[in-house]
């Protein structure tokens, strides 16, 4: 079994007494990437460091979060250090896997959905002409964030819905604008999981497995700290819920990552 969990923050502060541990973790439960996610100008460093530690395996991201506009005056010098990176990356960052995580988040209050939007909009715009794909965050934020996709339908946009939480309409929509799949991670294995009913009509190949760590922690261990070494547990539920082998959904949602997200040079290490 060959997993990829595409959206992991194992730089977070929650891991800074184990993250080493943990990484190990991963690599033993048969995860042989991890695709790293950006906040903001205040974790860069930690996720620097940790990539650059794992180079083989930990490919990041460059974008910034919606809620790093929430009460921020200074987000567009955060916005330009997104460009200023996306441009040139850092030593000892070979390149970006993608634009993330970027999107709308109103979950928290409405007062920046301006800022939140604009913001969302030149980062998309930054992964096209950067030929990368989006990795976008969406919560209480469905019905905007379509209206935004609606706009760039026809012009090449690719990416992954992280997180995805909503309807199959908002997913068949979604699929008509652009070239996108769509992250499931450990909300799926909940009672009464609502993605769980989408997950079943979904096609397999346009399902991206990830964690979120460490948040967002999977059955059986719903109310720990989440780790990228529980994404196994997210590929066996989907496993469940389509009547398929674990090992089948592992190798398709591992091709559907790498085709999004990485090189072929990459893909051989």
């Amino acid at each position: 079994m060959r997993l990829i969990d595409t959206h992991s923050h194992l730089y977070d502060e929650a891991f800074d007494a184990d993250r080493e541990a943990t990484f190990a973790r991963a690599v033993d439960a048969s995860v042989e990437r991890l695709l790293i996610p950006a906040i903001d100008s205040e974790s860069h460093a930690r996720m620097f460091d940790f990539c650059r530690q794992h180079p083989d395996r930990c490919i990041p991201m460059m974008g910034l979060h919606p809620t790093s506009i929430n009460d921020n005056p200074r987000w567009r010098e955060e916005l330009a250090l997104v460009e200023q990176y996306l441009a040139a990356p850092p030593e000892g960052i070979a390149r970006w896997c993608a634009v993330g995580e970027i999107g709308l988040d109103l979950y928290w209050s409405r007062d920046a959905q301006e800022e939140q939007t604009e913001a969302f909009r030149r980062q998309i715009e930054l992964s096209l002409h950067y030929g990368l794909p989006i990795a976008v965050h969406v919560r209480d934020a469905w019905a905007e964030t379509l209206e935004v996709m609606r706009s760039y339908r026809g012009r090449g946009v690719r990416g992954v819905f992280h997180a995805f939480s909503d309807t199959m309409e908002t997913y068949r929509e979604l699929r008509e604008l652009g070239d996108f799949r769509f992250g499931v991670g450990g909300t799926v294995t909940y009672k009464k999981s609502r993605v769980a009913e989408v997950v079943r009509e979904m096609p397999l190949a346009e399902i991206v497995l990830e964690t979120d760590c460490p948040y967002l922690t999977p059955v059986p261990h719903r109310g720990e700290r989440n780790e990228s070494a529980y994404v196994r547990f997210v590929c066996e539920k989907i496993a469940e819920l389509k009547g398929l082998d674990p090992d089948e959904v592992a190798a398709t949602t591992t091709a559907t990552a790498q085709r999004m997200f990485l090189r072929p040079s990459d893909e051989a290490k």
